[in-house]
């Protein structure tokens, strides 16, 4: 007598599914690991461009925040130097 849980039906679906399935390993495995490293290659170049970007924005926070101090302290300093020409 069958188990009432037992589904042969289901079972024998699955097996005649597979059966009739031709699967190539390989090609599949190929297809597999192309679709990834394409996938990883876009990823990558993207998170480049990410990175990238963040840091240029970085650069130029520091640059405009530094910059006016920069350029006072440079005018300070000609303004204190005396031009050789002027009292030649």
């Amino acid at each position: 007598m069958n188990d009432p849980r037992d589904i042969p039906i289901l079972r024998e679906a699955v097996k005649e599914s597979a059966a009739s399935m031709s699967f190539d390993a390989k090609a599949a495995h190929a297809a597999i690991l192309t679709e990834t490293l394409e996938l990883a290659d876009s990823l990558l170049h993207q998170a480049a461009k990410d990175i990238e970007a963040t840091l240029f924005e970085r650069v130029f926070d520091r640059l405009r925040a530094q910059l006016p101090e920069l350029v006072d302290r440079i005018l300070r300093e000609h303004a204190t130097q005396k031009d050789p020409q002027e009292h030649g």
